[in-house]
């Protein structure tokens, strides 16, 4: 089906830098799209797939890694066909993961491998294999708010840019995200909706337009809370402008604090706080 697109292979053991590094391979030799852990990238940013590092347990991620699940695999090659890539970079812990990813969305033999061990030194694996097994940390080859939304409620390291060299000590910037998946040691968590009341609160303090916060309803979804505020405000301010600050400051705070993305946010202004009349006119 994809007899014309070129493929390359980008292998090394979990752990050893792969994700980190892998921009820096396609940029050798001019490749525009990575398949890394269930997800296409194109240019730092995701065209398709869902990533196998948001699967509850370390064999689901090797199947959706793989590409064995026929609906993903549908999924990924009409993506692919959408795209018509020139050529691809595949990511992958052996040789044998590689060419089945291929074989398994139907792409042609693997032109060329790059091994880590081509591009990283032996400190710098070492130092990358820390960091998975001590921190927990994956690294995925595109920018925070790339992947905020697919991520929500995962506990995302801020935007990083790593400058480095290379190949032929070329400048190379490149953005990348670190998450920590659901399997590993620190487990799942959820958040609590009183949590997000006390935050909303805590802002409406701070806020002079605002005299309180009357209800706040939370619906949870894979994608990010959706979130419905009631408040009572002042008489004579601005509830458009007002309120609209008001939810940016929330939405803000919010995705700070608790790691996820809001997918959407509404306030309504349901009483206001009306000024105390004079006496005279009592």
């Amino acid at each position: 089906m994809f007899n014309e697109i070129e493929v390359y292979a980008f292998v090394g053991p979990s752990g050893t830098g792969k994700s980190y590094r892998a921009q820096m391979v396609a940029s050798k030799y001019n490749i525009s799209f990575i398949i890394d852990d269930g997800i296409l990238v194109k240019n730092n940013e995701i065209v398709a797939g869902d990533s196998a590092k948001k699967a509850p347990t370390k064999i689901e991620t090797v199947k959706r890694a793989l590409f064995i699940d026929s609906n993903q695999k549908k999924e990924m090659i009409k993506a692919i066909k959408r795209n018509n890539p020139k050529s691809i970079l595949i990511l992958g812990t052996s040789d044998s993961m590689v060419q089945e990813i291929a074989k398994n969305l139907e792409l042609p033999e693997i032109k060329e491998t790059v091994y880590i061990t081509d591009v990283a030194t032996e400190e710098e694996i070492d130092s990358a294999k820390r960091m998975r097994i001590v921190e927990g940390k994956h690294v995925i080859p595109v920018p925070t708010f790339e992947i905020k939304k697919d991520f929500s409620g995962f506990l995302l390291d801020p935007l990083q840019i790593f400058k480095t060299n290379g190949f032929g000590n070329k400048p190379y910037i490149s953005e990348k995200s670190i998450i920590r998946p659901t399997f590993n040691y620190i487990g799942n968590f959820t958040i609590s909706d009183t949590v997000f009341r006390q935050i909303i609160d805590y802002i409406a303090s701070k806020n002079d337009s605002i005299t309180e916060i009357l209800k706040v309803r939370v619906n949870n979804s894979e994608e990010g809370p959706t979130i419905y505020v009631e408040a009572e405000v002042n008489y004579g301010i601005n509830i458009l402008s007002e309120l609209g600050d008001f939810k940016e400051k929330c939405i803000k705070e919010i995705e700070r604090l608790t790691s996820m993305n809001v997918k959407s946010m509404k306030i309504i202004a349901k009483k206001l706080n009306l000024p105390k009349l004079p006496e005279l006119f009592k």
